[in-house]
C-alpha cells in the first residue's frame, strides 16, 4: 500500500474515490477482480453496507480482503440501521483490528424498503451520533465512558447533498457532523457545474475536504428514473433532455465535464459507476 487516503487529503492532492457494492453471496472473487482493475486510478474504493436495505456481504470483511489483495485503501460504509450501540462499537473495534481505518458514517435506509422488510431497524443513533462514537473510540473511550485497552485511529467521513432544496438546512446538518468529528465529506451526485458552485459558496467556511459525487448517466430511462423516483437526486431538465437526445455518450461527456471542472478547484471526486466499473475507468482516463 502506498500513501493512505489520510495522507492524500492532508497534502491537498486531488483525490478520486469510487463506490462499489459487496456481493449478494459468500463469494467475493468477482468483486475483487473488478476492484483490481480500479486500483491504479483511484486512491480508495467505497464499500457499501447492505445498500437499499438489501442483504450484502459485510463491508468490513470485504474491505479487509481488498486491502490484503490489492493494497488499495477502502472506505467502508457503516449504517445505524442494523446494530445497537454495543454492536456498532464492536464492529468498529473489529475493523480497526483488521487495519480498515476509513469509515463513512451513515444513518442507513429503513429496512421496510429492502429485501427483509420484517427486520428491525435499530437506529440507536443517527449518522451524527455514529461520528461522535467513532471519534470517542479514537480518543480511547467507549460511548459508556469506559476506557479502551487501545484506541482506534479512524479517518471519519460523512455525506452531504449539494443539490438539496433547502441548502441552509443541509449545510447546518453538515456543520453538526463536522463538529461531531467528521474529517472529510463525500457528496451525493451533482449533475451541473452550477450545483457545485452553489454548494462551494455555502460551505466556503468549512475546513474539511469535500469530494463531489459524479454519476455517469447511462441512458434517458435511467436519468428519468433517478430524477423522478430517487430521493436526494436533482438532475436539471436540460441534462435529462441532452441524455434523451444523445444517449450514454452524453451521460459520459457530462460527467467528464464535471470532473474536469472539479480538478481545477475541488479536493476530489467520488464516482458512482452504478455497477459498471468499466464506466468509472472510461470517465477518469
Amino acid at each position: 500500500m502506498t500513501k493512505s487516503l489520510r495522507e492524500f487529503l492532508t497534502e491537498g492532492k486531488f483525490v478520486l474515490t469510487v463506490e462499489m457494492e459487496p456481493p449478494a453471496g459468500a463469494d467475493p472473487s468477482r468483486v475483487l477482480e473488478e476492484i483490481g482493475k480500479l486500483k491504479e486510478d483511484f486512491v480508495a474504493v467505497n464499500i457499501a453496507d447492505s445498500p437499499m436495505a438489501s442483504l450484502r456481504m459485510s463491508p468490513i470483511a470485504l474491505a479487509h480482503l481488498i486491502q490484503e489483495k490489492w493494497g488499495l485503501e477502502v472506505i467502508f460504509h457503516l449504517t445505524c440501521r442494523d446494530r445497537n450501540l454495543l454492536g456498532l462499537q464492536a464492529e468498529l473495534l473489529g475493523a480497526a483490528a483488521l487495519g480498515v481505518k476509513n469509515i463513512l458514517a451513515l444513518t442507513g435506509d429503513p429496512p421496510e424498503g429492502g429485501d427483509h422488510p420484517n427486520s428491525t431497524g435499530v437506529f440507536d443513533v443517527d449518522s451524527t451520533g455514529l461520528i461522535k462514537m467513532a471519534r470517542s473510540l479514537n480518543q480511547g473511550r467507549a460511548v459508556s465512558g469506559k476506557e479502551l485497552t487501545a484506541p482506534t485511529d479512524f479517518l471519519i467521513g460523512t455525506v452531504a447533498n449539494p443539490t438539496a432544496s433547502d441548502l441552509a438546512r443541509e449545510v447546518a446538518r453538515l456543520e453538526r457532523k463536522i463538529e461531531a468529528g467528521a474529517d472529510f465529506v463525500q457528496t451525493q451526485p451533482i449533475f451541473a457545474i452550477e450545483q457545485v458552485e452553489r454548494f462551494e459558496q455555502a460551505t466556503a467556511h468549512l475546513q474539511v475536504p469535500i469530494l463531489y459525487g459524479i454519476l455517469p448517466l447511462k441512458n434517458y430511462r435511467s436519468a428519468k428514473y433517478l430524477a423522478e423516483k430517487v430521493p436526494g437526486i436533482n438532475i436539471p431538465d436540460q441534462v435529462v433532455r441532452r441524455v434523451e437526445k444523445e444517449g450514454a455518450e452524453a451521460g459520459l461527456a457530462l460527467a467528464r465535464e464535471l470532473l474536469l471542472h472539479l480538478r481545477s478547484r475541488a479536493k476530489g471526486a467520488h464516482i458512482f459507476p452504478m455497477g459498471r466499473p468499466d464506466l468509472a475507468l472510461k470517465l477518469v482516463n
